[in-house]
């Protein structure tokens, strides 16, 4: 049976690193800004039955790595039983040494569970007794999980018509920390796709949506919702093939009246429509201090067959093309140029991008605001040591690390939220490395108020202050 390799100094290969990480690090409070948790689970303090619901059932994740091993998909995405998703994890997870789901996976056992072995097929059993004994006490309960990553702020993200009313009563429920919707505005964009179809008749329920007016004026309502819960960010897909152009309300206009006549609308109009619309909710986004997150460059559109068994999020998606950079400015400097830029993130996928989001962020700024546009940290294919260290590397390059906003899970499983400690570690290596070789002064408690800025104070003060 092998013991696990998840000590105190995991990832930390200096001393520097170690006093960074246990001295500042480890003490700081989680601000996890974009999430997909299902704030229902929290407001009714969700129990697991077993550690295959909870571990394995929802993780697109492990749903990937499982296909790449030959897993058959009625033990990813079909109707076995948890124990058989479980157990098909198990044989999976020795396979991924290397990929950082190695990491997380040792990381949550040992966080959460206190299990220290690794999982395989022949430790499956004592794990999955060990977890579910655990799992069957009220402390193992949905929130009782979250309590111990020391969360200050969750954010989940919601679509328009989302009912934000139980992030209070998550709120309320958890007690220690506030569940706060961010709205995911894809649908608003989505323009010829029955999700924005079903997003009109759902908006008509209240005010017919006869016209572009009423169209943004339901919309600017149910922001209105969303304020009232505690929303203080927005996202947006734009995904490999984003193109903005420049759109005039006429034009718009013009366009939705024929969408709403017929339904349709061809491919050239839908980029001028959704173009003048993300300028729109760029405006509304600025307007009530909202954060606005582009994440970019991701091609969802792989095998049809797993789409129409897994669904459109169940990990088989792929990194598509550089971004048009081109189109990006325009959209940005748009915004900019007439006082409707909101704080803004933007990620990438294709890590070919990093080194000119970063330098983008240096052209959009405003008096007396730092970091007016920000890289965002190292998103899904990019969330493993090396893709994180070349994002620390590249923001601390050509922007200003120690305004870097940390890290964010992007995950559907509250055991995830291990990645921020993982993230943190990442962080004191990076900068406890540079200490070693004499790139940075041994002033330890300089660089604490660094990587404790970048670990949560930086998030807490752009994205929440008033």
């Amino acid at each position: 049976m092998a013991k696990g390799f998840i000590d105190k100094d995991f990832l930390l290969g200096c001393d520097a690193a170690r006093e960074l990480y246990h001295g500042y690090a480890e003490l700081m409070p989680v601000i996890d800004w974009h999430n997909h948790l299902s704030p229902g689970d929290m407001a009714c303090d969700r129990r697991y039955g077993n550690i295959g619901q909870l571990w394995v059932v929802s993780d697109p994740y492990k749903h990937r790595a499982m296909r790449l091993n030959g897993i058959p998909e009625r033990f990813i995405s079909g109707d076995a039983s948890g124990r058989e998703k479980f157990d098909a994890w198990a044989e999976t997870c020795p396979y991924t040494a290397g990929n950082p789901l190695y990491h997380w996976s040792a990381l949550e056992l040992e966080r959460v569970f206190g299990i220290d072995i690794l999982l395989d097929s022949g430790t499956a059993q004592e794990i999955w007794d060990r977890c579910n004994a655990m799992l069957a006490e009220d402390r193992w309960s949905t929130l009782g999980i979250m309590r111990k990553w020391n969360v200050d702020v969750l954010c989940t993200s919601d679509g328009l018509l989302s009912d934000v009313g139980v992030h209070l009563k998550a709120t309320e429920k958890a007690g220690t920390f506030r569940v706060l919707p961010s709205l995911r505005g894809d649908s608003i964009l989505s323009f010829g796709t029955e999700e924005n179809r079903k997003l009109i008749a759902g908006l008509s329920e209240t005010v017919p949506v006869d016209g572009l007016d009423s169209y943004l004026a339901a919309i600017s309502a149910r922001m209105d919702v969303f304020g009232s819960a505690g929303c203080r960010l927005s996202d947006h897909a734009l995904d490999s093939g984003f193109c903005f152009v420049r759109t005039c309300r006429e034009q718009a206009e013009r366009i939705f009246a024929g969408y709403l006549a017929d339904g349709n609308v061809t491919a050239d109009d839908k980029v001028y429509l959704s173009s003048y619309m993300l300028g729109f909710l760029a405006g509304e986004y600025a307007h009530r201090g909202w954060v606005m997150q582009l994440h970019i460059g991701a091609e969802r559109h792989t095998s049809s067959r797993l789409r129409s068994l897994a669904g459109p999020a169940g990990g088989y998606a792929t990194i598509g093309q550089s971004c048009d950079i081109r189109s990006l400015v325009d959209f940005i400097d748009g915004c900019d140029s007439v006082g409707r830029l909101p704080k803004t993130i933007i990620y990438t996928l294709n890590p070919a991008d990093n080194a000119a989001f970063a330098t983008l962020t240096g052209s959009f700024s405003e008096d007396g605001v730092w970091g007016k546009v920000q890289s965002g940290p190292a998103w899904w294919y990019n969330d493993h040591k090396d893709g994180i260290e070349n994002c620390l590397k590249t923001v601390s390059s050509y922007s200003l690390l120690w305004r870097n906003l940390g890290m964010t899970t992007d995950s559907r499983s509250i055991l995830s939220f291990s990645r921020h400690e993982y993230f943190r570690r990442i962080l004191c290596g990076y900068i406890g490395g540079l200490v070693e070789t004499g790139e940075l002064p041994p002033d330890i408690q300089m660089l604490g108020k660094m990587v404790q800025d970048i670990s949560y104070n930086n998030a807490k003060e752009w994205i929440f202050s008033e």
